[in-house]
């Protein structure tokens, strides 16, 4: 119960406007806790997770940005599939990956996705704006989302943020 709570208060730091050194990994960490529910039971999870250094960054707006996107991977994945969760560092830049074997996308439908609004879920089952709201908080952090996906054989989504010196010493 404990680890929980603990769980829920690092990730629900979504309204903390403020910036702060933060592990990537660590809040990745703590993201896979929060939808463990949606993800155990038709998932294979890998983490492949490389050493990065600590970023001056919002950590629970990022948190928001992997939740998004590890609860799609899942709701592409019909029956059981593998979501892999990679990060690693070059030059002056993390990297987050997070790919599923699911039923991807065709490419007239990868060119809309960050689009408000915009879903390739059934009638009533998305809002459309998970993946906006990720698109605009990478932004904000003066970073870059992609996506690769192919159908039949699932999508890969890959987040670069500059590393960010904490400022404060």
């Amino acid at each position: 119960m404990k680890s929980i709570v603990q769980d829920l208060k690092s990730f629900s730091r979504v309204d903390d406007a403020e910036h702060k050194m933060a592990d990537i990994s660590s809040g990745l960490e703590s993201t896979i806790k929060i939808v463990w529910n949606e993800l155990k039971y038709k998932t294979t999870l890998k983490k492949e997770y490389g050493d990065i250094p600590m970023t001056r960054c919002n950590p629970g707006q990022l948190n928001q940005v992997f939740m998004n996107i590890l609860i799609n991977a899942a709701h592409a994945i019909e029956d059981h599939g593998v979501i892999t969760v990679k990060t690693w560092s070059e030059k002056e830049n993390i990297f987050v990956s997070i790919s599923d074997t699911g039923c991807g996308m065709p490419e007239d439908k990868v060119g809309r996705i960050f689009e408000p609004f915009f879903t390739t879920k059934e009638i009533g089952k998305g809002t459309g704006l998970g993946l906006s709201i990720a698109y605009d908080i990478i932004k904000k952090h003066n970073g870059d989302i992609s996506v690769e996906s192919e159908v039949g054989k699932g999508t890969k989504f890959t987040i670069r943020i500059p590393v960010v010196e904490d400022s404060s010493g």
